[in-house]
């Protein structure tokens, strides 16, 4: 199966199909996409990039606590990521006494770097093509059942191999092609990792959400991690008689600049894509899912706006959940605008109308897209039902708090504000009420509606002076309970049928491509896994008449600069070294780079990747996207679609300049 799916991708890589600098390739079938790296400016090697007898850059990139992406910068252990990455750690560390988030924080000594409980970094030990042994006694006409009985058994006979022997290490084998194709990945995990650096938040979080996935940005996204070890330099739980992990890599610096045109390369673990999407699908993300989760993410933010303003102690706990909410809100709007303005719809459905032409005589391909019509048609109100469950009922805290166990009490309370929870139950609750058929509705919701009156009257009797937990579970169990008895079986088993639709489809895909010299090669979609992304750092038009160069700087900060509005309240020590154009080794044309834009494709998860030259420097910490180019998760477009990533040196300067922490500098290798 292997060689068949490959044997295709190898023989379309041969064409100019491809849009530029689209693709999330795999570092160990980089060798397929390493002539065209170099064409572009790239002076490595493919081995360079991926080696498992020998030390390659995969070897200082790390999955960062699960959902982001980190890199090693010294010999020492010292990790880079976003601010935002690191963000819940160092709000864990903050209080009203100790603002982490509003003065930053940095560790002058090791015995100062704070340690951070449940915080985990993994380097990538190897990966490897297991197809044949997932798929080891399967046989033509096998029922579904069967096939997925013998690729779990399989599955487990892979992973207990790789992990006999090896207490350390966690192993999963990953689909790929929607299951054409399998891989294992084994990770050596270290759970001593510990806080050493981060910018105040109006560095780190400079522009809030207005600037959140807009360009030109001026966000100096970064903090600093430190990975320790076991005296044997293995992972080892925290001890104080932990030392500073020893790497295999780590990156070297380059501190020299880029320029427009620069050859850059993403090297990260990108969330999830669904480039391979049917139309109809497509169409409820931008036209229906998006709109209503938008619309209930406003009705939260602005509650927990309005009163984050009124208090700082308010601010410092919602300011990681705020961010959260915020975070996919924004993304949805720029992604459903995307699709809309790139015709991404009509244009599936173009290629959907041609393949079904093509197909016609091929019974394994013939009825693919008539029966995705029937099943997402069958699908659609429900899926916007457990839209609802999630970004409305289920987003009370303390309603999802009580109806999951009270797990972690403290912590929870920490972090908790009745009067922001109160008014967001009543706002989505009225939402729900509103937006949804009575007929999808729980009966208990519907009987405590009737039983109140309104569910202003409902929410005094849950949030009272002491939380009223019981009710707020009662309403967990019995709604979630209704929608998991009555829709979630009918979405579960359409699902599956969908799932196992694109399993064909994308194969028939490829063969359509292959006989009719298509649009594109084909790349797996992102699945957390670790990729490779390539591209040049190139400025773009949004709109008509309007045109942004790649490169944001100080000046930027000084411009937008406002001591009234907490996201753009820069320290005033950040004013001072502008004022005294105090810029040190890092000044570039009288003012100092913060972020730049490329051509890389990227997604969440990317976050923290590092941003590499042609020669597998660092030069940048990837953060975003641009808002315009947020659609690339479903249609990407090499116009439009750029990352965002902040330039190495303005991390430098702060560390420099405003942290005078030079003690981490002069653990790194930078090239100036």
């Amino acid at each position: 199966m292997r060689k068949i799916l490959f044997a295709v991708i190898f023989l379309l890589s041969g064409t100019s199909l491809l849009r530029a600098d689209e693709g999330m390739w795999l570092p160990s079938e980089i060798i397929l996409k390493i002539k065209d790296m170099q064409e572009k400016g790239f002076k490595l090697t493919a081995e360079d990039i991926y080696s498992i007898n020998n030390s390659s850059l995969k070897d200082a990139v790390v999955h960062f606590g699960g959902g982001c992406t980190g890199e090693i910068i010294s010999n020492e252990g010292l990790l880079i990521t976003n601010h935002h990455c690191g963000y819940g750690q160092i709000q864990q560390h903050s209080s009203v006494e100790h603002d982490y988030l509003t003065n930053g924080f940095w560790a002058m000594t090791r015995d100062q770097e704070l340690p951070n409980p449940g915080l985990t970094v993994s380097f990538l030990d190897y990966m490897e093509d297991v197809t044949e042994q997932v798929m080891k006694g399967y046989k033509k006409g096998m029922s579904e059942e069967k096939r997925t009985e013998l690729i779990e058994k399989n599955t487990k006979k892979i992973i207990e191999k790789a992990k006999k022997g090896r207490s350390s290490v966690s192993v999963s084998v990953k689909p790929l092609y929607y299951g054409n194709q399998y891989y294992l990945y084994v990770f050596k995990v270290f759970s001593d990792v510990r806080l050493v650096g981060a910018p105040p938040s109006s560095i780190g979080k400079f522009g809030g959400d207005t600037d959140n996935w807009m360009w030109p940005r001026h966000t100096g996204d970064f903090s600093l991690f430190r990975v320790y070890a076991g005296p044997d330099n293995e992972p080892a739980p925290y001890s104080k008689d932990n030392v500073p992990y020893k790497p295999k890599r780590f990156f070297k610096i380059n501190a020299k600049g880029i320029q427009e045109g620069d050859f850059t390369m993403v090297y990260g673990f990108p969330g999830r894509t669904n480039e391979y999407l049917f139309s109809d699908a497509v169409k409820y993300t931008a036209y229906k899912s998006n709109p209503h989760k938008i619309a209930l993410r406003t009705l939260r933010l602005d509650i927990q706006n309005r009163e984050m303003a009124k208090d700082p102690a308010v601010r410092i706990k919602y300011a990681s959940k705020n961010a959260n909410v915020s975070n996919a809100w924004k993304k949805w709007q720029g992604e459903a605008k995307g699709i809309i303005k790139m015709r991404a719809i009509e244009n599936k459905q173009e290629f959907e109308a041609n393949f079904t032409k093509w197909s016609e005589g091929k019974p394994e391909y013939e009825n693919l897209v008539s029966r995705f019509r029937e099943l997402y048609a069958a699908i659609e109100e429900i899926s916007l039902v457990r839209d609802y469950q999630s970004e409305a009922l289920n987003a009370v805290e303390l309603v999802a708090f009580a109806g999951r166990g009270q797990r972690g009490a403290e912590r929870f309370y920490k972090d908790y504000y009745m009067p922001i929870d109160k008014d967001c139950f009543i706002a989505l609750y009225k939402a729900y009420d509103k937006n949804i058929a009575d007929k999808y509705k729980a009966p208990y919701f519907k009987e405590q509606l009737q039983k109140f009156g309104s569910v202003e009257a409902w929410a005094e009797a849950i949030f009272t002076q002491e939380p009223n937990l019981e009710m707020a579970a009662e309403i967990y169990r019995n709604t979630n309970k209704f929608f998991n008895d009555n829709f979630a079986p009918v979405l579960d088993s359409v699902n599956r049928e969908i799932t196992l639709l694109y399993r064909t489809y994308m194969m028939g895909q490829m063969e359509y491509n292959k006989a009719t010299r298509g649009m594109k090669v084909f790349y797996p979609d992102a699945n957390s896994t670790l990729r490779v992304a390539y591209g040049q750092v190139k400025g773009y038009s949004p709109s008509d008449a309007v045109y942004y160069t790649p490169v944001s700087s100080l000046d930027g900060i000084i411009e937008k600069d406002n001591p009234e509005i907490y996201d753009y309240n820069i320290p005033q020590a950040l004013r001072d070294l502008h004022a005294a154009k105090d810029y040190g080794e890092w000044e570039v044309n009288g003012s100092v780079p913060v972020a730049f834009i490329a051509t890389n494709h990227t997604t969440g998860g990317n976050s923290g990747s590092p941003v590499l030259d042609a020669e597998g420097n660092l030069i940048g910490v990837n953060f975003d996207r641009v808002w315009e180019g947020t659609m690339s998760d479903v249609v990407y477009d090499p116009e439009i679609c750029r990352n965002i990533s902040l330039d190495i040196r303005f991390a430098l300067f702060i560390i420099d300049k405003l942290a005078d922490a030079d003690h981490l500098l002069e653990e790194m290798e930078i090239i100036r």
